[in-house]
């Protein structure tokens, strides 16, 4: 029987290692996710607040704070937008709800955007908002935390 050719197991071993390297990364995002699902002490997940947020100052938000919370959200790559947006608004709704307000500003959707982006996040975070003109100054001791 014939071996086969060098460049077909080269072949062979340069897709073994990037299925490898994809099911990896899949993996790492799908293990993130879970970790969002789990209970914390309260007993509700990370997405049940969420969700609740979302849905408690769903009749607060204008067409401009919506408008607002679009354009802070641009950045993000748009296969991961929608999920961005969500954890976004829920934020911002959280904000506006503990302010007492009664609809969602374009000041607790800085706020909010401040407070539900990681750390990690904060240099191209404040550089977005220097970019767009957006003034964050009341709220920059949120980014020193």
């Amino acid at each position: 029987m014939k071996s086969a050719p060098d460049w077909f197991m080269f072949f062979i071993i340069f897709w073994a290692v990037v299925m490898v390297g994809a099911m990896a990364i899949g993996g790492f995002f799908m293990f993130r996710k879970f970790l969002k699902v789990l209970p914390q002490r309260d007993g509700k997940s990370k997405l049940d607040w969420q969700n609740y947020w979302v849905e408690r100052s769903r009749s607060m938000w204008t067409d401009e704070s919506k408008g607002f919370l679009d354009e802070l959200v641009s950045p993000v790559p748009s296969a991961f937008r929608d999920i961005a947006k969500h954890s976004i608004a829920a934020k911002i709704g959280q904000v506006a709800i503990d302010n007492g307000a009664s609809e969602v500003t374009r000041d607790h959707c800085i706020e909010g955007y401040i407070r539900a982006t990681p750390k990690r996040d904060y240099r191209s975070l404040v550089s977005f908002l220097e970019r767009k003109g957006i003034d964050y100054d009341p709220y920059r001791h949120l980014l020193n935390k």
